[in-house]
């Protein structure tokens, strides 16, 4: 399987979770959305047999989400148009600066898969120090947003979107770790003294 089939297998599930997110609520989508992310992974990891390019995957599978990401946002949030009008101008800015912090990601995981299997104790502390600071950056960044959008929407709604956003964000994140080696398989070698 390609990695292309696996981004629209992978979008079309997460277009129906969101649908039934927005008709069931929150705590009755969780079984689903568990269940689609089972789906997913054993998907992706058909996928795996291969070697795809990982930049070609990772283009690929924010390039599929992104297009995909306001249509799963829109079904799964029901907005009035009043909550639309006040939502999706917040929504631009947040994701013009997320994508931001997604580039950095995406610069360490292209070293790490340059670097494998002969990536050094120390190159590894250092890459995992990068990808902690770009997490807490995304973090500062959904609570800075989660205010704002709590000025002019409920907080059940923000939160609502945060946890729509956290299921996307899971299932990109395993297309794209489908695709990696896994560091188990890297040879450690004990630090000269």
């Amino acid at each position: 399987m390609k990695p292309s089939n696996s981004v629209a297998v992978l979008r079309g599930r997460m277009i129906h979770s969101a649908r039934e997110l927005g008709m069931k609520g929150i705590r009755a989508s969780f079984p689903l959305t568990l269940l689609i992310a089972m789906l997913a992974l054993s998907t992706l990891c058909l996928a795996q047999d291969q070697e795809p390019n990982i930049s070609s995957v990772i283009e690929v599978t924010r390039a599929g989400m992104q297009a995909d990401r306001a249509t799963i946002i829109t079904t799964a949030m029901n907005f009035s148009d009043k909550e639309a009008a006040a939502f999706w101008p917040i929504y631009r800015q947040y994701e013009f600066e997320r994508s931001k912090l997604d580039d950095l990601r995406v610069v360490v995981i292209k070293e790490y898969t340059q670097k494998y299997p002969n990536l050094t104790d120390a190159e590894a502390k250092t890459m995992a120090e990068r990808m902690f600071e770009c997490d807490s950056r995304q973090i500062a960044l959904k609570k800075t947003y989660f205010k704002k959008l709590n000025k002019v929407l409920p907080a059940l709604t923000v939160t609502k979107f945060f946890q729509t956003e956290r299921r996307i964000d899971l299932l990109m994140d395993m297309n794209v770790e489908a695709s990696l080696p896994p560091l188990t398989q890297t040879q450690y070698v004990e630090p000269a003294k």
